[in-house]
């Protein structure tokens, strides 16, 4: 098992990880870090842990959002190909019958 070394607020932390995933656990835990800071800042320091509770708490907010609108994008992606294919098919159906004329 492969393990990923990453900081979070000054704290060295190493972290077990699929081999190849290094780099992606260390990305994400420069947006974490990030976070995690930026609460810090609005809401004073309130400990390690509950930052990183509230930090992770607003990740979820944000996955459920994506996870919510995700379908209706979906929805709006597949209305939009079907009327592309519908146009297409009706530009080719009139150019038959003006050549039929």
């Amino acid at each position: 098992m492969a393990k990923a070394d990453i900081t979070i607020r000054g704290r060295e932390y190493s972290v077990a990880c699929a081999p190849g995933q290094e780099a992606r656990l260390t990305a994400l835990s420069k947006n974490l870090d990030r976070r995690v800071r930026q609460i810090a800042d609005a809401v004073g320091d309130i400990g390690e842990a509950r930052l990183l509770l509230v930090a992770a708490l607003a990740l979820l907010d944000e996955l459920d959002a994506a996870h919510k609108s995700a379908p209706a994008d979906l929805s709006q992606q597949k209305a939009a190909s079907s009327l592309s294919d519908a146009a297409a098919r009706i530009e080719a159906l009139a150019q038959r019958i003006e050549a039929g004329q």
